[in-house]
């Protein structure tokens, strides 16, 4: 089963200054380098953005943290049959663009999960799950999705 994840799991897992949410998202990233994940060419873009504007990170260690994620990862994007399905999917379901834009590309991709805060808990679109991993009842639902890799690393 194909995963992928939202901008701000990056986010956090990267600006120390993410409070509560730093440490398990560095646990939720580190986990998904053992399964079937991908992330989408928007995270990346948007990561970098968050990063050297909201978060006020310095443009080089910004770059620096994107491009390792951009190799760490199989990197989508998003292509005309993509906005198409944004477009209809804010019109059908009310999602703002960029989340439409991030589900339609997940998709695209062959992603059976969404990790993200953002869009609806619980909520399946057009196959595609979308799971808060910050939620606490999503616990043992994240253990079927993300595997803990064992001592070996595997």
């Amino acid at each position: 089963m194909t995963v992928t994840i939202d901008t701000n799991v990056l986010v956090y897992a990267a600006d120390p200054n993410s409070g509560e949410r730093h440490e398990p998202a560095i646990a939720l990233v580190q986990r998904l380098m053992f399964t079937d994940s991908v992330l989408c060419l928007q995270v990346l873009a948007e990561l970098f953005h968050v990063l050297t504007r909201k978060a006020k990170l310095d443009r080089e260690y910004s770059a620096v943290i994107v491009r390792r994620w951009q190799r760490a990862f199989p990197v989508i994007a998003a292509d005309g049959s993509a906005l198409d399905e944004a477009i209809w999917a804010v019109e059908a379901h009310n999602l703002s663009f960029w989340d439409a834009m991030l589900w339609a590309t997940a998709k695209a991709g062959g992603c059976r999960v969404l990790l993200s805060e953002d869009l609806q808990n619980g909520r399946k679109l057009g196959g595609v799950n979308i799971v808060n991993p910050f939620d606490p009842e999503n616990e043992r639902l994240l253990d079927v999705i993300l595997p803990e890799a064992d001592e070996s690393g595997y």
